[in-house]
């Protein structure tokens, strides 16, 4: 589904392990959920939203350029100046307080939403354009370096929840926000992923090479992997496919390799939690555990929110989509009528063609991969099984 999914799930694996051996000091938290304090909907039931967010920043946390050398080479992805501060992936996952099956709603970047402060732009865009602001504003009364990184990173933080909650209109209890470094740490930390194609790709601007069938991915190749749009058929929508497939090959990951456990291997996680995730003041790291624990079990469905068409606006291309439509959506897979949605055996929508509508939320390839019992044929028609377990994508 995402690399910011992957890194909740690690994450969550890492904090549990650093809240029973008290070690969570030193965690990155920030306040910018405070904003959405007030008359907004609430989560009941013991019910959680958390918004995930993934930056496709060539950025250290502190706003450094990486070395040039390391982006190219190991991250496969230009220079520093390339992608901003754009959140190239932003999942809202809903945790029922029953501890029952989790939904992740992949929103993609290019939907054309209203963006409060700046009108109609790509929902991918909202973080960038309060935080450039706001870095303006800080630099202009001399705050310095640092702390002008963290009070501008805090706006687009603000910026991107209250886009998301303003166009779902649904509670968002809190949040996590990982980078594409932190995403190449984690794979750093927990080894070689297993992951299967049904056919070999070679592209050269995600970098993702690979055979056929079952192989290992290192840090590298993992990125290029769940990065890689160019060559698929539906571009970024396909792309939560290889996502999807990644985080089945963590999970697979975790529960084989002896990473649970190993002490080593649990430190390297939490050193990359404390450097390279940032949640929301208010996460409690025992409850967050609980969470990523849950979905490591296998409670997890994953669906991938519906555009209306594909347009061109002002030169750019965009996903038109209908709000009211998104809000029904949400509300049938988090609510009352999610069980119809999920249970009642309907057939996902092919993802649309340039000129071609999609119809409904659809449920990605491989949608119960975590539960054991993938379809011969995904709702997609491209996820089967390999013989480990890990389901196969196109």
């Amino acid at each position: 589904m995402s690399a910011s999914l992957s890194a909740m799930v690690l994450g969550g694996v890492g904090l549990g392990w650093a809240a029973q051996s008290h070690l969570t000091s030193g965690l990155q938290v920030s306040d910018a959920l405070d904003a959405l304090a007030g008359d907004g909907p609430k989560s009941r039931h013991g019910d959680a939203n958390i918004l995930l967010i993934g930056l496709d920043s060539r950025k250290a946390m502190d706003g450094s350029d990486l070395p040039a050398q390391f982006v190219t080479d190991e991250l496969h992805a230009g220079d520093s100046g390339v992608g901003g501060y754009n959140t190239n992936t932003l999942i809202l996952l809903h945790v029922p307080g029953d501890g029952s099956r989790a939904t992740a709603a992949a929103i993609p970047r290019d939907d054309y939403v209203s963006v409060p402060g700046y009108g109609m732009r790509k929902i991918k865009e909202a973080y960038g354009l309060a935080k450039a602001d706001e870095d303006s504003r800080l630099a202009e009364a001399g705050v310095d370096d640092a702390e002008r990184e963290r009070q501008a990173r805090d706006a687009g933080r603000r910026s991107t929840l209250a886009t998301v909650q303003n166009l779902l209109q649904v509670p968002i209890d809190h949040f996590a926000e990982v980078n594409m470094l932190g995403f190449y740490h984690l794979a750093q930390a927990v080894g070689p992923v297993k992951v299967c194609l049904n056919n070999a790709v070679q592209d050269d601007f995600s970098g993702a090479h690979f055979k056929a069938g079952v192989q290992s991915l290192d840090p590298a190749q993992a990125l290029a992997f769940v990065r890689q749009r160019h060559g698929l058929d539906n571009g970024d929508l396909d792309r939560t496919h290889r996502q999807q497939a990644f985080i089945a090959g963590v999970i697979a990951n975790l529960k084989s390799s002896g990473v649970i456990g190993n002490i080593g291997k649990m430190q390297a996680l939490v050193d990359v939690v404390k450097k390279d995730i940032v949640i929301d003041s208010g996460m409690d790291p025992v409850s967050f555990a609980s969470q990523a624990d849950n979905l490591t079990s296998g409670n997890l469905d994953f669906f991938t929110l519906p555009i209306e068409e594909y347009a061109t606006i002002d030169g750019q291309s965009v996903n038109r989509v209908d709000p009211d439509r998104l809000r029904a959506e949400i509300a049938a897979l988090f609510g009352s009528g999610r069980s119809a949605v999920v249970q009642g055996g309907r057939q996902a929508p092919s993802l649309p063609d340039r000129d071609e509508p999609a119809r409904g939320a659809a449920p990605d390839a491989g949608v119960r991969a975590f539960a054991g019992d993938v379809p011969s044929s995904g709702p997609q028609g491209g996820a089967v099984r390999a013989d480990d377990g890990i389901p196969c994508v196109d």
